[in-house]
């Protein structure tokens, strides 16, 4: 079985407050505290990529420090928020284990939609900032499997 972690970026500052739009305090703290309540829950990540983008890998730090992924953190192409989804939708028949993608929306909500329902446009997950969806495939069909949002964590 595939499990796929998307996870919203944590907070992030304003363009004025910082151009490269860096995490505030409180997006790197909601961070940390979903990360820690994965480890305890034993959630095993074997890789986690990230759009790049300073508050995305900001993010994606703080899950890896926790979550120590044995295949490494890394920048990937297509993550962007208006990206095309097709591209990793067709590449996830190719993964095995437990991937995470920190990024964006509307990004990650047309990736659930699609995966979920075949329909990009159709939103079926509400994501919050630094909060995870668990998405597992088994026999060739998605679904849900849990999500936790920083306030529960």
């Amino acid at each position: 079985m595939m499990r796929l972690f998307l996870v919203q970026h944590g907070e992030a500052k304003s363009k004025a407050e910082d151009p490269e739009r860096g995490l505030t305090d409180g997006g790197a703290k909601a961070a940390a505290r979903v990360a820690a309540r994965l480890a305890a829950a034993a959630v095993e990540v074997s890789e986690i990529r990230h759009s790049g983008k300073r508050r995305a890998e900001q993010t994606a730090a703080i899950f890896a420090r926790v979550l120590a992924p044995v295949q490494g953190v890394s920048a990937a192409s297509g993550l962007d928020p208006n990206d095309d989804i097709l591209p990793l939708a067709e590449s996830l028949r190719e993964t095995h284990g437990g991937l995470m993608i920190v990024g964006h929306l509307p990004f990650l909500g047309r990736l659930a939609g699609f995966l979920l329902t075949g329909d990009a446009g159709r939103e079926v997950v509400r994501f919050h900032n630094a909060g995870v969806v668990c998405l597992a495939e088994e026999d060739g069909a998605w679904h849900v499997e849990w999500a936790l949002v920083p306030p529960l964590a």
